[in-house]
């Protein structure tokens, strides 16, 4: 199958993907109905391409241009009804687990060959029905055959989801409780590539707002932090990263152990230069965690908690955003209520030394700033 590109007029103006439910406005321009709704909604009353002021907001569906994508999208072999035979394959009780994976792997081609085709996908339904596939297997001891099944399922919904990030009905999915303990007997009994692609999931459905995994899931993502296997340890790190971004999983992610898990990952970092481009976001990961009581405390108790930001993340990272996401964790547990047990520690790993000759190296005005800031709450 040859990759296939969209002709420019078949594509929104604002969202640049191939129209599905085309509309023109008073201006004459024609854009997808959910771009031009949003725009709009947002308070913005001028047509996007021309910036007219707009003196009617009603849209008329632009019938003609549907027509016509209809037709060139015929001719290129992925019309609906192909990609609904797909579908209907897939959600199949008759259908063989054999004849589901060569599928998965049909709409895989599609995605890398003609990856616009990414929203006639969405608007069929699939990634909600690829869910239900790869959560339907709750078995405690899974085939090795589901078990491929679910590898390419998942491989297929990470694709999808990288082409176009998800929204909250997406999450919602992933976080319903009857789903959760498929996803656990995954993430025990799952080949590498199976919990690879789950830290994938888990981190690129984590933009939502929406997103909120209970603790059990949580605990399983941070333990794969110290896999021994490179690629899963480096995921497990990213989707812990993307889960700390919102502030209502910071307390699970500390009841898990994601302290613990990510110091181990800056101790290792120390001896393996595979992993070191990941030091910025293990720092980063650590400062958010220490926004929190509950975090603070478990960095403090873990016997190499502030020596791993000490030692590690000032040596062995000249990268300015590990530098200050390190100075912004020592700040945070040298100002608090235990600031003379995280000032001790610091300075018994040798943080002093760090700083000068931090002061006397080529950072910005802003991360020296922070250095003396540092110094100061130290008592120097």
């Amino acid at each position: 199958m040859m990759a296939s590109s969209i002709p420019h007029l078949f594509r929104c103006p604002i969202s640049l993907e191939l129209f599905t439910d085309p509309v023109t406005l008073c201006t004459g321009q024609t854009y997808e109905r959910s771009s031009i709704e949003k725009w709009m909604a947002a308070g913005n009353l001028t047509c996007p391409v021309t910036m007219q002021k707009l003196h009617d907001t009603s849209v008329v569906p632009n019938h003609t241009l549907r027509h016509l994508i209809d037709q060139w999208f015929q001719g290129t072999g992925l019309d609906e009804p192909f990609l609904l035979s797909l579908k209907q394959n897939l959600s199949s009780d008759q259908a063989t687990i054999t004849s589901k994976i060569q599928a998965l792997g049909t709409i895989r081609a599609l995605l890398e060959e003609s990856p616009w085709i990414h929203s006639h996908i969405n608007q069929l339904g699939f990634v909600p029905l690829l869910i239900e596939l790869i959560s339907g297997g709750s078995v405690t001891r899974p085939s090795a055959e589901w078990l491929r099944l679910v590898e390419e399922g998942l491989a297929c919904i990470v694709d999808i989801l990288a082409l176009r990030p998800s929204d909250g009905s997406l999450c919602k999915m992933f976080q319903e409780g009857f789903r959760l303990a498929s996803f656990k007997i995954l993430f025990k009994q799952g080949s590498d590539r199976i919990m690879v692609l789950m830290c994938k999931a888990v981190e690129m459905l984590s933009v939502s707002s929406e997103t909120k995994y209970p603790c059990q899931i949580m605990r399983e993502i941070v333990v794969l932090i110290c896999h021994n296997e490179e690629e899963i340890s480096r995921a497990a790190l990213r989707a812990v990263h993307a889960l700390c971004c919102l502030e209502n999983n910071l307390e699970n992610l500390v009841k898990a152990g994601a302290v613990e898990g990510v110091i181990g990952f800056i101790l290792r970092d120390d001896q393996n230069d595979k992993v070191k481009d990941l030091t910025a976001a293990a720092a980063s990961t650590l400062e958010k965690l220490v926004g929190i009581d509950e975090g603070k405390e478990a960095l403090l108790n873990h016997p190499y908690g502030v020596v791993a930001i000490v030692r590690n993340v000032f040596r062995v990272s000249s990268d300015r955003q590990s530098i200050e996401s390190a100075l912004n964790s020592l700040m945070v547990m040298c100002s608090g209520s235990a600031s003379s047990r995280a000032s001790h520690q610091a300075i018994d790993a040798g943080v002093l030394s760090q700083l000068l000759l931090l002061l006397q190296s080529h950072y910005s005005s802003r991360t020296k700033t922070k250095a003396r800031t540092l110094l100061k709450l130290l008592g120097t």
